[in-house]
């Protein structure tokens, strides 16, 4: 695809002295979590149901609509995108949008590109991956007996993100593993994740579990919180308190006996929304400020329309909520303050 527009686009970029983005909290959001697509090659029981509808082509931001909104929060002060989905490596041609994104990184106004996967085609892009400016990326991967990974992934094979794992490294790239803590499906796993990852230099990250979109289940047996976690593994590891931070949400830690570092993401238990930095842009072009609020600007209509896209960003993010309403009350088995949207249609 060619972006006619793009030269120019990264041109202003570099020409415009940024102004913070700011919250009505005074908040400053310098960090956007972009979903390129809402597919995906695989169907996580918690993700989305079997049968997922997924969104219409045309309902979708075209590459060249995504570049012009990621240059934009750009002039405005956004100094990290990350690529998420659904899968984003699933998107075709989607090594044209991280090249043209790539124009923004080196004094272009953007400090990070990076993206999160499930990892399974990670062994066909690791290389471009970095050779187009990334150097860190995110892989989900919640199980590494081939059997749960399966169940859970409803029909995934762990070996392909594993062989994705072994390119994403020889490639240069810096590896971080997601978790999902699930009480009765991966619990008697976290001491062995943790070894594998340490035995090959992957820091790991556990999250506890949002409800987000109707599963056909309720989330609730299966919710952990971060702390039951880190009190686990403290029985086997020496978790050392450190001040390591990426940008994102994670309170980290490391493990004495491997070197590598494990976080730990409590959206429900800790809610860190007071310091939250980040917004989500839909690849539909909805621009969510918070992930468990339900208000959103469109960002597509304004683009389409010819009215300034910064405007509309800014707009939105002074209206930004102070936080998220997700809760679980095991008493009542409810979920309360879910919303409708699924996590592969707002982003990882």
């Amino acid at each position: 695809m060619n972006f006619v527009t793009s030269e120019r686009n990264i041109q202003a970029a570099h020409e415009e002295a940024p102004r913070a983005l700011t919250d009505m909290l005074g908040r400053t959001i310098s960090y956007l979590r972009l979903s390129i697509t809402d597919r995906c090659d695989l169907r996580c029981v918690y993700c989305m149901p079997k049968d997922m509808a997924f969104l219409p082509r045309k309902d979708v931001l075209d590459l060249e609509e995504i570049e012009k909104i990621c240059a934009a929060f750009i002039r405005l002060g956004v100094k990290k995108i990350r690529l998420t989905g659904g899968e984003p490596l699933v998107r075709r041609n989607v090594m044209t949008l991280v090249e043209q994104l790539s124009g923004h990184l080196n004094g272009g106004g953007l400090d990070e590109l990076t993206l999160t996967t499930n990892g399974t085609l990670l062994a066909k892009y690791a290389d471009a991956l970095r050779q187009h400016g990334m150097r860190r990326i995110n892989v989900s991967l919640d199980t590494l007996n081939p059997e749960s990974y399966a169940s859970i992934t409803r029909g995934g094979d762990v070996n392909d993100v594993i062989a994705g794992l072994r390119a994403a490294q020889e490639s240069g790239l810096k590896v971080k593993i997601n978790s999902l803590a699930l009480k009765g499906i991966n619990d008697h796993e976290f001491n062995a994740l943790v070894e594998w990852c340490g035995a090959r230099g992957f820091d790991l990250t556990f999250i506890e579990a949002m409800p987000m979109g109707d599963i056909g289940r309720c989330r609730v047996m299966s919710y952990m919180p971060a702390s039951e976690v880190r009190e686990e593994l403290a029985q086997v590891w020496t978790l050392e308190e450190t001040d390591h931070s990426t940008g994102g949400p994670s309170k980290y830690f490391t493990i004495k006996e491997t070197g590598c570092k494990v976080g730990f993401i409590s959206p429900l238990s800790g809610s860190f929304c007071e310091g939250c930095n980040r917004v989500r842009l839909t690849c539909t072009g909805q621009l969510f400020m918070c992930l468990g609020q339900g208000d959103s600007v469109d960002l597509r209509e304004a683009l389409r329309e010819g009215r300034s896209v910064e405007d509309a960003i800014r707009e939105g993010i002074f209206a930004k909520p102070k936080g998220h309403d997700f809760e679980y009350d095991r008493r009542s088995g409810c979920e309360s303050g879910a919303v409708d949207r699924f996590m592969n249609v707002t982003g990882g």
